[in-house]
C-alpha cells in the first residue's frame, strides 16, 4: 500500500500535463492523423494540428486570455479541464477550445507546437514553458502570457499549490525555471 501511495505521489508532483487523450471536434478545425513512411520498418503515425490565420488575432487573443482568467482561483487537478480543477495544460487547452481552437492537450506536446520566439519578443497570447524539476531542463509546466511590457511579463497558469493564478516571469522561481516561449499564431 505504501508503494502505491508513493508512486501516485511522485506522479502527481512531477507531472503537469495530462496523459489522457482527448479530442475536441470544432466547427472549423480538427487535428488530423496520418501515416508517414520512414526509414524504419514500421510506419510512423504523426498527429498534426492546424495553423491559425492572423485575421482578428488581437481580438481572438484577448478572448483567449479572458477565457483563461475566468478560471482564476480554480484548484489544481492533474488532468483536469473544468472549474472543478485543472492542470496547467488543461487551462490552455480549455481557454483555446472555447474559441474553437484545437491545441495539443499535454505540456510536452504543446512545447513543440507553434513557433519558437525569443523572450524579448514575447507578447500577449504567447505560451511560456518551464522546467520545474530540480536539475532538469525538461519542460513540465506551461503558462499563457496575459501582458507584456519591457521587463515585465505576466502570465496565467495552474500551479499545484495555488491553482490558477497569475505570476510574473521576473519572480526568481519562474525566471530560473523558464525554458522557452512559443507563439501559436
Amino acid at each position: 500500500m505504501k508503494k502505491i501511495t508513493l508512486i501516485l505521489l511522485v506522479l502527481f508532483l512531477f507531472s503537469c500535463g495530462s496523459s489522457k487523450k482527448r479530442h475536441v471536434v470544432t466547427k472549423k478545425r480538427t487535428k488530423t492523423t496520418k501515416t508517414v513512411k520512414s526509414n524504419t520498418k514500421t510506419p510512423k503515425t504523426v498527429t498534426t494540428y492546424p495553423r491559425h490565420s492572423k485575421t482578428n488575432s488581437s481580438a481572438l487573443i484577448s478572448n483567449i486570455i479572458s477565457n483563461a482568467e475566468a478560471y482564476k482561483g480554480v484548484k489544481y487537478k492533474y488532468g483536469g479541464t473544468t472549474k472543478k480543477g485543472m492542470d496547467c495544460s488543461g487551462l490552455l487547452y480549455t481557454a483555446f477550445s472555447e474559441e474553437n481552437i484545437s491545441l495539443p492537450r499535454t505540456t510536452g506536446q504543446l512545447s513543440t507546437y507553434g513557433n519558437w520566439i525569443d523572450l524579448k519578443d514575447v507578447k500577449e497570447g504567447d505560451l511560456l514553458f518551464f522546467a520545474t524539476k530540480k536539475n532538469s531542463r525538461k519542460v513540465n509546466h506551461v503558462g499563457l502570457v496575459t501582458s507584456s511590457r519591457l521587463g515585465r511579463v505576466e502570465f496565467i497558469h495552474s500551479s499545484t499549490s495555488k491553482g490558477v493564478i497569475k505570476s510574473l516571469l521576473s519572480e526568481k522561481y519562474w525566471y530560473f525555471a523558464f525554458v522557452q516561449a512559443r507563439r501559436v499564431f
